[in-house]
């Protein structure tokens, strides 16, 4: 089978490529834009790691893996409809993981039409394409930063999430109803993936724990917002994967007991689902930094601060309706996820 992952020189998407590629049956397309809102060298060396040469690559340009013959890699931007219009009709995928987009809660109240262009218009440049070369499943990234102002906890897929309160998360809203309007109308199965605090090897270094464990070794103090009083449903990156894999062959159908005078959001007389990608299992953003803490040997400085513009104190996420399709739990503790990441980042930065 044929996939096609967005975002591929990503952190997630990076693992996800991985992922797939140990499966020798199937044959995967990546592509991401390559941009600069993080050291992009780290983008190139995620990129090596599953053979792709990025002295060899250019716009459009497809370039094949030395490592991976069932691989390839293009550098596209989700917005050029042209070009994701010729993606689709040449490759004729199977299946497609979207991952790509501008990240960043606080970034977004920076630039905000860079999150629009990218995670708006790049993905209704995703949909058009499934729509006229229809796909199998579409999985799509969304995050737990959609239930913005609800505080009922554990949060579950049926929760309203009306309420956002970043630019971010609104558009990851936004992705959510587009893409039930596009199964509704064009029988397109699709699943939207809400991830929560995703973490690991190979991860974003805008990210609190690439940010602590820099910070820590290097003897800096680290800003704790919230004074620390926060909860995070940290998942470890490899769980996250496994769970997408597990997905792709089950795409959504018609729920033929969805109730359209009491609907339910995450799920449809579409095609079409809603479900939380977490740990199920919160922990205190102190008992974080105790993690990093004990995995590099050093103590913390830890420079107390209000909480930031677009945070949510807490995130805890019910799983079950995800566990009852993949038959999967997560199995990475914190202090083993946090440990993996510091000897990764100790090995990358010669730390």
């Amino acid at each position: 089978m044929k996939v096609l992952v967005t975002g591929s020189a990503g952190f997630i998407g990076f693992h996800t490529v991985q992922k797939l590629l140990s499966e020798s049956d199937i044959s995967v397309v990546g592509i991401d834009c390559l941009n600069e809102y993080y050291d992009v060298n780290l983008k190139y060396n995620r990129l090596r790691q599953h053979g792709i040469d990025p002295e060899t690559i250019a716009y459009h340009k497809p370039v094949t893996s030395s490592q991976y013959p069932q691989y390839k890699f293009i550098q596209m931007k989700l917005e050029d409809r042209e070009a994701m219009h010729s993606l689709f009709a040449a490759e004729r995928f199977d299946y497609v993981i979207a991952l790509a987009a501008q990240a960043g809660v606080r970034y977004s109240l920076e630039a905000p039409f860079q999150f629009v262009e990218s995670n708006v218009n790049g993905f209704i440049s995703i949909l058009e394409a499934c729509r006229h070369f229809p796909v199998k499943h579409l999985l799509y990234a969304s995050t737990s930063s959609v239930y913005g102002l609800n505080t009922s906890m554990p949060f579950a897929p049926h929760h309203p999430t009306q309420h956002p309160i970043s630019l971010y998360s609104a558009t990851k809203k936004a992705n959510e109803m587009m893409a039930h309007s596009y199964s509704h109308l064009f029988d397109i199965p699709s699943t939207g993936l809400r991830f929560f605090t995703v973490y690991g090897p190979w991860g974003r270094p805008d990210m609190a724990l690439f940010k602590f464990t820099k910070a820590i070794l290097a003897g800096e103090p680290i800003d704790v917002y919230n004074h620390g009083k926060m909860t995070r449903d940290f998942t470890y990156v490899a769980d996250i994967v496994e769970n997408i894999y597990r997905l792709l062959p089950h795409s959504p159908k018609r729920n033929p007991n969805w109730d359209a005078n009491h609907p339910l959001p995450d799920s449809s007389s579409a095609p079409y689902r809603i479900v939380n990608i977490g740990n199920s299992s919160p922990v205190q953003l102190l008992e974080y930094i105790a993690a990093i803490e004990a995995a590099t040997g050093k103590t913390a400085q830890k420079n107390l601060l209000p909480i930031q513009p677009g945070d949510v104190p807490d995130t805890y996420a019910d799983v079950s309706s995800l566990e009852a399709i993949t038959g999967f739990k997560p199995q990475t503790s914190v202090r083993d996820g946090v440990k993996a990441f510091v000897d990764w980042y100790r090995a990358y930065y010669g730390v």
